[in-house]
């Protein structure tokens, strides 16, 4: 919270605000100090909006960033190949106050001092006429970027210290008693309901979408506020079931569904493929030939959700450069272009998929036939899971034990290849050759509008129940991939089920899941005992599949649901007191 730094300006800038600018380049651009960033001279406010943009850079990127493994390895929906990746630590058991594979606390609390510079030295800078309005604009998104960081904290570790507008002295000593966790949540929607007017609006009219995509919107503030409500409304948070908190969460999510409604918010389900990720010749034989157009549609429409730069549906994004990191960390390992396929979803992920008739595979009825595992499925399995059979880049992928993404096969090897026979679709593209990568897009999902339909069909059916609202948050979001409307007359308890399982699907591996089974307290149930892959063999032409168990999970109730507070937090600060059990 108090290293003193020099600001790192960040070499290919993620956004700008004022159009292309030269840069002062009379010295090196790595280490300049504060009075020459918050220059009164910069009548552009070239530097101010540089330092605005590395605080950006803070925000969760999602792709890899522990690593080389997405934050889900740590569920119940995937694990790592390398059985040493720490990542996995969430799921065994095994962080303590020493050991967490993310250094999370350190880096939002250093954000949220970059924050409380920004704010406190921005005023200083005395922009041209032109420029009205920029700054306090800057300022609001500095506090909405706050809020977030302050949010990252908050569901790691329930209240932490909220130290304001404070800058500490490089000397001064710390001695920040935690708040409550209620005193968080009101003071992170309190900041951002005084930043919201302050914001922009995306809406049709301006030129938000070209110009200011990626900066923090007045609908983005409007979404972080409606996942704040919706935490502190979820069991973890609110043991005694307040309804006023999930009936609060409810209409915060609806205000932005109403916006959307009004054409205030250019928001909405993408409904167009983009890009053409399969065709009805790659996908011949997952579906039946008289659905295999309609069904290819839904796959490419919801994969460019997260291959197109700039789309309605991401409220928040974690901007990037174009890169290749995504594939290179992925690729099932058997291509020329020898990928390393770190993400390895697991069976109880894939057996959340419904059929495509919308029947689950076990209830009574289904056509789910355990020989053809993937045919006919949710169109979103093709879009999140590579599974054996599936078309990527000039071949089939081979995940059976032998084949060319699985050459040593099940139990084998403890690295290098799957352990659970399935490898991670979403987020990647096909782009250049089966024997080199190529600089894409990938612009991770913080928040998108599918998880406030989401974030509003919970909320509202644990306040009231399963309203006419509840059924259409829900089924819109599987209309846009074709699969059938929910069953009418759903109970409220039967309704939060089909929720969160809606949520699971939708959301796999955008940092959903690794926090919903916490705040749903769930974790100490689905990560004890085993979480389990599939094994093939194939005989002949014919590949038979088999569950078998992948790791051993454990999860401890009386103190997991929370992060441990780092030692040296505990240790340097008198006033700090450390989580339960712990």
């Amino acid at each position: 919270m108090m290293k003193r730094y020099y600001i790192l300006i960040v070499a290919a800038l993620m956004f700008t605000a004022t159009g292309c600018k030269k840069m002062i380049e009379d010295g090196p651009l790595e280490f300049i100090d504060e009075d020459r960033i918050f220059n009164p001279a910069d009548s552009l406010g070239t530097y101010s909006d540089q330092y605005l943009n590395n605080i950006y850079s803070g925000l969760p990127k999602g792709f890899n960033r522990i690593g080389n493994n997405i934050l889900d390895a740590g569920s119940d929906d995937a694990v790592p190949n390398n059985i040493l990746d720490n990542v996995q630590y969430f799921s065994t058991g095994a962080i303590n106050s020493t050991i967490l594979p993310e250094n999370a606390w350190d880096a939002n609390y250093s954000n949220i001092r970059k924050v409380n510079i920004f704010l406190s030295k921005v005023d200083r800078v005395n922009l041209k006429a032109s420029l009205k309005g920029y700054k306090e604009r800057w300022k609001a998104e500095a506090r909405a970027l706050r809020a977030m960081f302050y949010f990252e904290l908050l569901k790691r570790w329930s209240g932490v210290p909220l130290i304001g507008d404070k800058v500490f002295a490089v000397n001064e000593k710390i001695q920040v008693p935690r708040n409550s966790y209620q005193e968080c949540v009101t003071y992170i929607t309190s900041e951002l309901d005084a930043v919201m007017p302050l914001l922009l609006a995306p809406n049709a009219t301006g030129t938000f979408s070209a110009t200011f995509y990626g900066r923090f919107s007045r609908g983005a503030a409007m979404a972080l506020k409606a996942k704040v409500l919706l935490y502190a409304a979820s069991p973890l948070n609110n043991p005694n079931n307040d309804l006023s908190k999930w009936a609060a969460a409810a209409k915060a999510a609806k205000d932005i569904i109403d916006s959307v409604a009004a054409n205030k918010f250019t928001y909405k389900l993408n409904d167009a493929a983009t890009t053409a990720h399969y065709s009805t010749t790659t996908l011949a034989g997952i579906t039946t030939s008289a659905n295999l157009s309609t069904y290819v549609t839904s796959v490419n429409k919801f994969l460019s959700i997260f291959s197109t730069a700039n789309n309605n549906e991401i409220i928040l994004p974690y901007m990037s450069t174009t890169n290749q990191t995504v594939e290179s960390a992925n690729d099932p390992i058997g291509y020329a272009r020898s990928g390393s396929g770190k993400t390895n979803p697991t069976q109880e992920l894939v057996n959340a998929f419904e059929m495509y008739s919308g029947k689950t595979i076990s209830e009574s009825g289904t056509d789910y036939n355990s020989n053809t595992p993937y045919y006919n499925r949710d169109p979103r399995l093709v879009g999140t899971v590579m599974f054996d059979g599936l078309y990527w880049l000039t071949r089939k992928v081979q995940t059976y034990d032998g084949g060319l993404d699985r050459p040593l096969g099940f139990g084998n090897t403890n690295n290098g290849e799957t352990r659970t026979g399935y490898y991670m679709r979403k987020f990647m593209t096909s782009n250049a050759s089966a024997t080199s990568f190529a600089n894409t897009n990938h612009v991770f999902p913080i928040i998108r509008y599918a998880e406030v339909l989401l974030n509003y069909a919970e909320a509202q059916n644990e306040a009231v129940g399963a309203d006419a609202s509840v059924y259409k948050a829900i089924n819109d979001i599987r209309a846009r991939v074709n699969m059938p409307a929910l069953p009418a007359g759903l109970t409220p308890a039967a309704m939060k089920e089909r929720i969160r399982n809606e949520r699971r699907v939708e959301m796999a591996f955008e940092e959903q899941r690794f926090w919903d089974i916490r705040r749903w307290e769930i974790a100490g149930t689905v990560l004890n005992g085993t979480l389990n892959g599939v094994k093939g063999t194939l005989s002949g032409t014919t590949v038979t599949y088999t569950t078998v168990p992948v790791v051993p999970v454990k999860f401890d109730i009386s103190k997991m649901y929370l992060f441990p507070i780092p030692f040296n937090e505990v240790v340097s600060n008198p006033s700090m007191t450390q989580n339960p059990n712990w």
